[in-house]
């Protein structure tokens, strides 16, 4: 099998559209091409001959490494699905709009949240499955580290990194295997995140290398390469590049604990460089699944 991918819902950056039945139902602007695109396929797919309007409230940003396509993807198919009761599933959004390609995680994250891990691609097309799925601990916060001068790797340089990369040897996809089975899930469910920030260390050490040659070094973006550093010499366990980045992340165990750093990150990384690409947000894990809201006109997914 190929890939494999380990994720976690987050309960911000999120993603908020509105749609009806109908042209121009709202009077702003157009949705994106690239939302719009979503619906046409899904549209095309389930032979529905209606116009739909769509309204983008908020979207997780993009090419961030935070899986943003994949997630207004199936906020659209969900909308559609609500619209014209198709009875489909996640996966056969994604399926429809060419999502999960490689990895499953932002589809089981839409589906349930928490964290996520898949099992890779077999011989056949289909979505790599989840085949763990567990709630996160509930106190425990997720600082991301934005670069807003770099954009991660995506489209056509992504299928081009993935056809140009070497296979990742076999001894040491394993070990990688055994801190994620034997090691982290165990932390998870045990709320041991000195234990969980080994394994996430040593698997970000393992895919950041491998991923090196085509973004440049073990992480993406350099200004977040030297916060994940400094939180690394402050004795934060669990630290690294979400995807393919440049978005960067720490996990602490309490709120107040991430205030703490976030303050401390603020005060260090201050310079007028650092001040005009660096940004910060503390948030929570997402333990449910997108929702979908009906009401009198438009339908709101979130």
């Amino acid at each position: 099998r190929r890939f494999g991918s380990l994720g976690l819902g987050l309960n911000a950056p999120d993603t908020l559209i509105e749609l009806a039945i109908g042209q121009r139902v709202f009077s702003d602007i157009e949705a994106p091409t690239y939302v719009n695109r979503s619906k046409q396929l899904i549209l095309k797919h389930t032979n529905i001959d209606s116009d739909v309007s769509i309204k983008v409230h908020r979207e997780i940003p993009r090419h961030f490494g935070l899986g943003s396509g994949t997630q207004m993807a199936l906020a659209v198919g969900a909308g559609l699905n609500q619209l014209f009761n198709l009875d489909l599933k996640p996966a056969d959004i994604a399926a429809m709009t060419g999502r999960g390609l490689r990895s499953g995680i932002g589809i089981g994250t839409f589906g349930s949240g928490g964290i996520v891990l898949d099992g890779g691609r077999g011989g056949g097309a289909n979505i790599p499955p989840i085949i763990v799925q567990h709630p996160f601990p509930e106190a425990w916060r997720v600082l991301l580290v934005f670069d807003r001068r770099h954009v991660g790797v995506h489209g056509d340089e992504e299928l081009n990194a993935f056809a140009t990369l070497q296979d990742a040897d076999l001894q040491d996809t394993q070990k990688i295997n055994h801190q994620i089975l034997m090691r982290a899930l165990p932390a998870i469910q045990e709320a041991d995140l000195h234990t969980f920030g080994e394994s996430i260390a040593l698997l970000q050490a393992y895919t950041g290398d491998y991923f090196s040659p085509v973004q440049g070094g073990r992480y993406a973006s350099d200004q977040v390469s030297q916060v994940l550093s400094y939180l690394i010499d402050c004795g934060v366990s669990c630290v690294g590049q979400s995807s393919w980045g440049p978005t960067g992340f720490a996990i602490f165990e309490s709120d107040e604990i991430a205030q703490q750093y976030l303050g401390k990150l603020k005060t260090t990384f201050q310079s007028a460089s650092q001040e005009e690409s660096l940004s910060w947000l503390v948030c929570e894990a997402s333990n449910v699944g997108a929702s979908v809201n009906v009401g009198s006109k438009p339908l709101i997914i979130a």
